[in-house]
């Protein structure tokens, strides 16, 4: 079954005084292409949640952002005095900084690199590792469920465009018989019309003639075998079970029934079977639409 490529799934957790939301969302795109966007803290873990992503979907622009913030428990952190120190040995050295109407904005400093670090900074990416990759399953299986449902709905509309082309393309097939036929009797009374003045008498073989150069140029049967076999190895893949991406090869095969309708309707100049193609070739269109959305 078909997979849509645009999906979103969230998880979320406390982590050792932190509230943790871990979010993945899925746009189109002909390639895949990801986005991680994590706290500074845990930018370490940018590399393998990357892996995990290419490993989980092929194709798409996903972006995966992690966000924390503070839970009723409260970080553990601790204020670095060292380092404090030295921020405010450095101030005092500034001229003008031990002046009465200076004031030193603790709150601001406290943001500064280095002075504010949760305990055991070193080893918190390894006692995070386990809870995001927790997370990230969490995520990634509502994503894939989401994917599945609009994947379902493509592959229904998807069969819809088909069964309309396979319609019409019957009743085209159908009409170039007929149209043929028409068009001898057509150039009959034509050329009995033009030698009835001098007294003449149309030639069958004359008539002959020209009837199977007609069918020749308005000759569609291979354009139409072609095309629906397009039709048909298309519906297959829609319905493959193998867990593959298919939606670049949906494309390509939609561009190539595209081309076929094409050559149809430049050879076949009836007038029903040109509304027929149009009809076909608008079909088309929306498959190509659609399968834009297929990973």
């Amino acid at each position: 079954m078909i997979r849509s490529m645009t999906g979103y799934g969230v998880a979320t957790r406390d982590i050792g005084g932190l509230h943790v939301s871990l979010e993945i969302r899925a746009l189109n795109s002909r390639y895949f292409k990801a986005q991680i966007r994590v706290p500074e803290e845990l930018q370490g873990l940018e590399a393998e949640l990357e892996s995990l992503l290419s490993h989980s979907l092929s194709r798409g622009s996903i972006i995966l952002t992690i966000r924390s913030g503070q839970s009723g428990a409260g970080p553990d952190v601790v204020i670095n005095h060292a380092v404090l120190a030295r921020y405010l040995d450095e101030l005092r050295k500034v001229p003008g900084a031990s002046a009465p109407n200076v004031h030193i904005d603790i709150a601001g400093l406290l943001t500064l690199p280095g002075v504010v670090a949760g305990t055991g900074e070193l080893d918190r990416i390894e006692r995070m590792r386990a809870p995001i990759h927790d997370l990230f399953k969490e995520a990634m299986s509502a994503l894939l469920a989401m994917r599945d449902r609009e994947g379902r709905l493509i592959q229904k509309e998807l069969h819809a465009h088909c069964a309309l082309i396979g319609g019409h393309l019957a009743v085209a097939r159908e009409h170039v018989p007929i149209m043929i036929d028409l068009y001898q009797t057509k150039l009959r009374q034509r050329m009995e019309a033009l030698l009835a003045p001098t007294g003449a008498s149309v030639r069958e073989e004359d008539v002959l003639r020209e009837v199977a150069v007609f069918a020749e140029r308005s000759d569609i049967a291979e354009e139409v075998a072609r095309l629906s076999g397009h039709i048909a190895q298309f519906a297959e893949l829609v319905d493959a079970d193998g867990g593959n991406p298919v939606g670049r090869t949906l494309d390509f095969i939609a561009q190539e029934m595209l081309r076929e309708a094409n050559t149809i309707a430049s050879k076949c100049l009836d007038v029903e079977v040109a509304r027929r193609i149009v009809e076909i070739k608008g079909a088309i269109d929306r498959i190509k639409e659609q399968v834009q959305n297929v990973e």
